[in-house]
């Protein structure tokens, strides 16, 4: 079994950036600390662009991802941001080992 990685990116509406900040560093934090499959969850602040916010997952294996996607935490955190955002992209992966 490989590692999962998620990259996701977020186009935020207008002047909401640091309420979603907040509310996707509680996400992240409550993932590293309570899911014991997930290896790496970090929010990524492009340099550019108050509307963009990235985030980079990594989980051990499918089996870690789908017990993300069914936590009660990923629900919640997607009902909180859901009118901060105006579009989402996820990109799923496969860590290459070699």
């Amino acid at each position: 079994m490989s590692k999962i990685a998620l990259v996701v990116e977020f186009t935020l509406r207008d002047g909401v950036r640091d309420e979603f900040l907040e509310v996707i560093r509680g996400h992240a934090a409550g993932t590293k600390a309570d899911e014991e499959g997930c290896l790496q969850f970090d929010v990524l602040i492009p340099e550019e662009g108050e509307n963009k916010v990235m985030l980079v997952e990594m989980y051990k294996d499918d089996a870690a991802l789908d017990i993300h996607i069914a936590s009660p935490r990923l629900q919640a955190t997607r009902a909180a941001y859901g009118d901060m955002i105006e579009g989402r992209t996820i990109t799923k992966t496969r860590v290459d080992g070699s």
